[in-house]
């Protein structure tokens, strides 16, 4: 049989179809759509922020969004009840009243009592403090089918953590401020000053981390006097502070025998090390703490996500410190806080561009579906687990974002 009378006959149908105009396909324009956001009153960890200020408010409702704020949530930032009233937010009396709403925003974890108002498909924008979470906890979220971001791993399009910088910017001038404070002879440190004067040398301070709060903490102990080294094993960190703050620096990779013989000799250690993902490693032993001079001071700012220093406990704004091996302990997770006014206003103006993003979009869960950054942040996703960190500490099922999200369209 030759070639030709061996070939298949193809009907036309099937062969004229590609010379034919095609149907052009194009994204369907979503409509806005308006969100329903509720600011509870903070009543855990002494947290005196609030999550939206007025001003962030009132944009939202002029977008045409409604916002109801639990009475008395802005007072500690000296924001009244009146101030959120009057540019159109509503007041509500009670807890429950403000989780019937679709967008729950909060500058602290929920607490037990909270979660029992969360319901399926919410949306939950709050920290993720790791040394207060549990298995249990993170069990009720699931349970709870609620979509919970922490606002501490949000990416921007950079690849950096917006709320973290600005929060670093402000814990890196609280902590060096704490410091001094507490090296004095009121606070019941060694009375020391932390610039040296005429004749009299100054303190010494080891900052451990070369980011952001390390950064700050840098130009406020120089602004003040201080001596401070630095310590960090991304050299590229290390040549940016000198560069930002724009003087020579005595700067090293953490190296255990340099960094434990100039922990020995500090008066103020202060930790700055950031995790991307889970914990923060701990890299000061209990043996170098114990070593540490007597009176010395510790700021780990680094507990809310676990510290760096093996001896760090979490402490709160009513008592801030311990004692441990003579050494004095600072470890407040939301050293923020101590400037409520300030840290609201930054943490509203990095959330509120996600929320009115959101809207134009159709829903913050759009905006997660088509933004890699804000998926970042997301921990639980309606009942699964997604952060693989968490999964691996609590012995938990985790479940990759993308393939939920992938399902579900």
């Amino acid at each position: 049989m030759s070639k030709k009378q061996q070939r298949i006959p193809i009907p036309k149908v099937f062969t004229e179809e590609r010379f034919q105009t095609q149907t052009e396909m194009l994204q369907v324009q979503r409509k806005p759509n308006n969100l329903y956001i509720g600011i509870p009153k903070e009543t855990t960890l002494q947290e005196n922020r609030v999550a939206l200020v007025p001003a962030s408010v009132a944009s939202l409702i002029a977008h045409g969004h409604r916002v109801v704020l639990e009475a008395g949530a802005g007072e500690k930032s000296n924001y009244s009840d009146h101030d959120y009233s009057e540019i159109g937010a509503d007041i509500a009396y009670s807890t429950e009243q403000v989780y019937k709403a679709d967008v729950i925003m909060k500058v602290a974890p929920p607490t037990s009592e909270e979660i029992e108002f969360l319901r399926p498909n919410q949306i939950l924008f709050s920290p993720l403090h790791l040394p207060i979470i549990t298995a249990d906890y993170l069990n009720r979220l699931r349970q709870k089918r609620v979509i919970a971001l922490a606002m501490e791993y949000i990416m921007d399009d950079i690849g950096t953590f917006p709320v973290v910088r600005i929060m670093s910017e402000m814990a890196g001038l609280c902590a060096m401020l704490t410091a001094a404070e507490l090296l004095t002879s009121t606070s019941k440190g060694k009375g020391v000053l932390l610039g040296g004067i005429s004749g009299v040398p100054p303190a010494k301070v080891v900052i451990l981390g070369a980011g952001v709060v390390a950064e700050f903490a840098t130009r406020t102990a120089l602004g003040l006097g201080a001596e401070v080294r630095i310590f960090d094993n991304n050299i590229y960190k290390l040549m940016r502070v000198q560069s930002m703050v724009g003087r020579p620096l005595n700067t090293s990779s953490l190296n255990p025998l340099q960094m434990e013989k100039e922990l020995l000799t500090a008066d103020v250690a202060i930790g700055a090390i950031h995790s991307k993902t889970g914990r923060t490693p701990i890299i000061v032993s209990e043996d170098i703490v114990s070593k540490m001079k007597s009176g010395s001071v510790i700021v780990d700012v680094s507990i809310d996500q676990g510290g760096c220093f093996a001896t760090s406990e979490v402490t709160s704004h009513d008592r801030p410190t311990f004692v441990k091996h003579g050494v004095i302990h600072y470890c407040v997770p939301n050293i923020a806080s101590r400037v409520a006014r300030t840290a609201s206003i930054a943490v509203s103006n990095i959330l509120t561009p996600i929320l009115l993003k959101a809207a134009t979009t159709g829903s913050v869960e759009r905006v997660i579906q088509t933004e890699k950054g804000l998926r970042h942040g997301v921990y639980t996703y309606k009942g699964c687990l997604t952060n693989e960190y968490l999964g691996e500490r609590f012995q938990i099922k985790s479940t990759d974002l993308d393939l939920l999200i992938t399902s579900n369209l």
